[in-house]
């Protein structure tokens, strides 16, 4: 797997790349993907996110991910088709650290705890889950807890 991790230099004490890297790979395992992939994480702030929001979907506020996926993929759809190279791109995903710690201290859990949730929220959108419907929500919020099951003992 080829996964490009920046952390804005603002966060870099609180996260750790190789940790990052094992959510994103237990997040990817949730499915059958049988060539090598590559995705990009970037961990920033509010402001970067708000623009971001802005900019690809008119919505002038910052958010907690954002997920641009460069395969489109509905869930239950045939699988991904490897490119030439050999090598999926999924796409990137985008989290806003500071809207991470309020929504943990919201939930009454670790900041950790969110990352991880929002790093696979935001993997599941690339790989085509959505949460529009609500049979979508649950399918997604299983996984997401499938999931996050197996990193917490990764928590700090």
């Amino acid at each position: 797997m080829k996964l490009g991790i920046q952390i804005d230099k603002n966060f870099q004490k609180y996260l750790r790349k190789e940790w990052l890297h094992r959510v994103v790979e237990h997040s990817l395992a949730t499915q059958d993907i049988g060539s090598e992939v590559e995705l990009g994480l970037l961990i920033t702030d509010d402001e970067t996110v708000r623009k971001l929001n802005q900019e690809y979907r008119g919505v002038d506020e910052p958010t907690d991910v954002l997920s641009f996926a460069l395969v489109e993929r509905k869930t239950g759809s045939s699988p991904f088709i490897t490119p030439p190279d050999g090598l999926l791109h999924l796409g990137e995903v985008v989290i806003s650290y500071p809207q991470a710690v309020r929504q943990a201290e919201e939930n009454k859990h670790r900041v950790e705890e969110e990352v991880a949730l929002l790093v696979i929220h935001g993997v599941l959108h690339l790989l085509g889950y959505e949460h529009d419907e609500p049979a979508q929500e649950r399918e997604m919020r299983a996984l997401e807890e499938r999931v996050l099951s197996k990193v917490e003992k990764w928590l700090k």
